[in-house]
């Protein structure tokens, strides 16, 4: 299982794959999405706009990766100021 680091609260499921070079483009990622070869926490996901949040865990084309918050990040909304 890999690690991808997220720096905001959450992250879209297309945007993942390409972080974490699983895809290149995100018409790639559309593809293999839509055609239910990606499963979040064990169940298939047909939605690219998926959003994740730490802990989540995503599977696609032989590769496990598990959602992770950037040190120091809680994950939870900014408030700003």
């Amino acid at each position: 299982m890999e690690d991808v680091e997220i720096s905001d609260g959450s992250i879209r499921l297309g945007q993942l794959l390409k972080l974490a070079g699983v895809v290149e483009h995100g018409a790639e990622a559309k593809s293999l999405i839509q055609a239910g070869e990606a499963r979040v926490n064990g169940e298939v996901e047909t939605r690219r706009g998926r959003q994740l949040v730490p802990g989540d865990e995503v599977s696609l084309s032989g590769r496990e990766l598990r959602v992770t918050a950037t040190p120091g990040e809680t994950g939870g909304p900014r408030v700003p100021g």
